[in-house]
């Protein structure tokens, strides 16, 4: 099979997605070539059966703005057409599914059957497609996809709610590689960032307001007051420097330690005790998923599909969204009782490799894939 992926390059958690699956379909000896405006930053390596197809955007001086959906519709069409594509998957709604449905169209006066499948995230349908100048796109974009599929139960009903959709929608959990995000002895680096033993809290994401990075802060600083902790916040974004001047005001600069970005988060995650995750939204929450199969258990909101991936009072704690007082508490209860954290610890890494590793969803895709090839 030939299959055609396009995605968001970024950090986020649907060109995470798409990029690792793009590389287990190559494991299963399909040709996957990506079709984005950079690289995929999970794509480091060469990988054997895995392409790269770069949209070029045009800076013509009549128009104000890239047309990057249009350059991508050429792309795609090029790609389709030169390389015998035989689906085309998209990942988040815009503007990659008007972009597949428009090179579809222009490929069926050629006779080309092309499938496409779209893959809701949750921010594409939560936020940015409810805007009124998307709102009729999104809707069209996803009744004229040959498939769709959402990354939760929650995603795919608040789809069908929002947009009055009469489709299937195929819920595919996101997934995990459990051989690569494991528990590690991670001491010399744990001496390094908490010399005195301190427990850690560990934080990755965007740093958009939707992630709500400050109430990891805020959670630190109540966590401080019962016993010694500190904060390892991974990731960038437009909420970065509200948060350093949160920790300068609350005085915490040797507590909170800034990483940035980083790409090898296997090795940074099970340095955690706890891993928070305060979202406002949140479709999923593979970032959480990656440090549950580090052994690491997670104190979350109760929103979107958190309460389907972590099991409250099992493998984590989950608290309604911006009750960090509660938050707070979980985790100094986790942190002040050894036997419950192991047991928890233990609880996250089993449903990450029972639930949702690779070898479980990946097949599901192939299903999927098969099932609209017809």
């Amino acid at each position: 099979m030939k299959i055609g992926i396009t995605c968001y390059p970024t950090y986020g958690g649907s060109g995470v997605v798409a990029t690792e699956l793009g590389k287990e379909l190559a494991l299963h000896n399909h040709e996957v070539h990506f079709i984005s405006y950079a690289m995929p930053h999970r794509l480091r390596h060469f990988f054997e059966n895995v392409y790269y197809h770069e949209v070029e955007t045009s800076s013509y001086p009549l128009f104000e703005q890239q047309l990057y959906g249009l350059s991508l519709t050429s792309k795609m069409l090029e790609v389709v057409e030169f390389e015998n594509i035989d689906l085309l998957h998209v990942h988040y709604a815009i503007p990659h599914a008007v972009s597949a449905y428009l090179a579809k169209k222009v490929l069926q006066k050629n006779n080309s059957n092309i499938k496409i499948i779209t893959t809701l995230h949750g921010t594409d349908i939560t936020l940015v497609g409810l805007e009124p100048s998307f709102l009729p796109l999104v809707k069209f974009s996803i009744e004229e996809s040959d498939g769709v599929t959402a990354v939760s139960k929650f995603l795919a009903e608040k789809t069908i709610t929002n947009y009055n959709i009469d489709k299937k929608i195929e819920v595919i959990y996101n997934f995990v590689d459990t051989e690569l995000y494991k528990p590690r002895n991670a001491e010399a680096l744990k001496k390094n960032i908490a010399p005195k033993g301190e427990k850690i809290l560990i934080h990755t994401s965007n740093f958009r307001p939707v992630k709500r990075v400050c109430d990891t802060i805020k959670i630190l600083s109540m966590v401080k007051e019962k016993i010694p902790a500190k904060l390892l916040l991974i990731g960038d974004g437009p909420d970065r420097s509200d948060c350093e001047r949160l920790v300068r005001d609350l005085k915490l600069d040797k507590e909170v330690v800034f990483l940035g970005k980083q790409d090898r988060l296997e090795e940074l995650l099970p340095l955690g005790d706890v891993f928070l995750m305060p979202s406002q939204s949140e479709s999923f929450g593979l970032s959480a998923l990656e440090a549950m199969a580090c052994g690491v258990p997670v104190v979350s909101s109760s929103v979107g599909g958190l309460p389907e991936l972590v099991k409250h009072n099992e493998c984590g704690f989950i608290a309604e969204f911006g009750d960090i007082n509660r938050m707070a508490k979980y985790t100094i209860d986790l942190l002040t009782n050894d036997k419950k954290h192991k047991k928890f610890s233990e609880n996250a890494r089993q449903r990450a490799v029972k639930n949702f590793d690779k070898k479980h969803i990946v097949p599901q895709y192939l299903k999927y894939y098969k099932k609209i090839l017809g």
